[in-house]
């Protein structure tokens, strides 16, 4: 165990480092067992942070993330958070001005993420196979960029598959009322 614990640490440190040495807008720690965002990272990054676009930290095992994390990529454009634990996100997430997409998919959000309303460049959400029943549809209805938010597989609420429609000026991607996420 603690040879593969050690593997996964490689693993990140080369990542990091590539991204470093390349000066790449991209942070690619997808698969990598992480249960939290490295603090080590913010130290190595310090330096190139702002010029980072693009994180990807798909298929891990976060449960959360914290403040730092939205005020130190700060410049994000895209944030694939797919495949993991998290259930919500910090109110700093409205620090990501920038931000056109966000990846939430395939994590345990029964709440919908409201802070994402603030953001004036998000063109693109995916929320496919969370807990969500009830969408905030007016606030988003008055997001300037949005273009498609994708809530397929979410137990949404009738209120919701009703209301929805008239309002909204985007595409809205939502399941038929009775498909259910597949079982793991």
């Amino acid at each position: 165990m603690l040879r593969k614990m050690g593997e996964a640490v490689a693993r990140v440190a080369r990542k990091v480092n590539e991204t470093v040495e390349s000066s790449s807008d991209t942070l690619d720690l997808a698969d990598c067992k992480l249960v939290s965002f490295p603090i080590c990272i913010y130290k190595v990054l310090r330096n190139v942070s702002d010029q980072i676009h693009l994180i990807t930290l798909a298929n891990n095992e976060l449960k959360s993330l914290t403040s730092k994390f939205m005020t130190t990529f700060s410049q994000l454009r895209e944030l694939h958070l797919e495949g993991n634990l998290l259930h919500r996100l910090p109110s700093e997430v409205s620090s990501l001005q920038h931000l056109k997409a966000i990846d939430l998919s395939r994590n345990q959000f029964q709440d919908f993420p409201e802070q994402l309303t603030t953001l004036p460049e998000l063109e693109t959400i995916n929320l496919e196979e969370n807990e969500i029943m009830d969408v905030p549809v007016e606030k988003l209805a008055t997001m300037p960029a949005l273009r498609v938010i994708n809530l397929r597989l979410n137990p949404l609420s009738a209120d919701v598959r009703v209301i929805a429609p008239p309002l909204i000026k985007f595409d809205m991607l939502m399941s038929p009322e009775d498909a259910q996420a597949p079982l793991p």
